[in-house]
């Protein structure tokens, strides 16, 4: 004899059918997300940090060796202040260098002008295996003290195409000149005195500038980043 399902019992058998089902469907439509492995946050194109001088006869760009981190992290930290903004090439000598930073070739004595900076001196990095006094290349100026330690903000540019190779080892080179070279080289043929300073002051607006290495290998030819 077939028994009839009560009503009620009907009922929630029902709705346990329905969430079976809405359960079976849940699971096929949405499955768990696939967590990516992929950590990699790294830039396509890593930036550099550049200097830039500004003066009346164009830009030059300079980088700083990382191989010299003192005199680097020293150069940054006055650019990024405007610390030699308005100091003056103040020292041109052709076949040699230009000199320039000093705090005192802002005021109109020309007498003192070599003799400052920011007060302090910075520990010598010489290192004549990788760093010499190539066409471009950028040292510290100093005065004549037993451990070649580097005025603090005082720098000059190596003029020759053949380089100065009597400099090795007796300063500190910490940069290079990347691009504008030329400038340079118009700058110490401006008129100047028996002392080699010009007669019209060479002003500079130095900053920190980031380039990317895409533009400083394809626009300056240079690729060497870690140096």
């Amino acid at each position: 004899m077939l028994r009839l399902v009560p009503m009620k019992k009907l009922f929630f058998l029902c709705l346990l059918l329905i969430g079976l089902v809405v359960a079976c469907k849940k699971e096929t439509t949405d499955p768990e997300p696939i967590k990516s492995t992929n950590n990699n946050t790294t830039p396509s194109d890593t930036m550099e940090k550049v200097i830039e001088i500004k003066t009346d006869f164009g830009s030059m760009y300079m980088w700083l060796y990382k191989g010299t981190p003192i005199h680097r992290t020293n150069f940054l930290k006055l650019a990024d202040s405007g610390f030699f903004d308005g100091t003056t090439f103040h020292r041109c000598v052709p076949n040699f260098v230009i000199q320039g930073g000093d705090p005192n070739s802002k005021d109109i004595d020309s007498t003192n002008d070599g003799s400052g900076g920011p007060g302090y001196k910075i520990p010598a990095e010489i290192n004549t295996t990788l760093f010499k006094h190539v066409y471009g290349a950028v040292g510290a100026a100093r005065d004549n003290n037993p451990a070649k330690e580097s005025n603090g903000s005082q720098f000059y540019i190596v003029l020759p195409k053949a380089g100065y190779s009597g400099l090795n080892g007796n300063y500190t080179v910490f940069g290079l000149i990347l691009n504008g070279m030329e400038i340079a080289d118009s700058i110490v043929k401006q008129p100047q005195n028996a002392s080699n300073r010009p007669y019209v002051n060479i002003t500079m607006d130095v900053n920190v500038v980031e380039k990317s290495r895409a533009v400083l290998r394809n626009d300056f030819h240079f690729d060497t980043f870690e140096k």
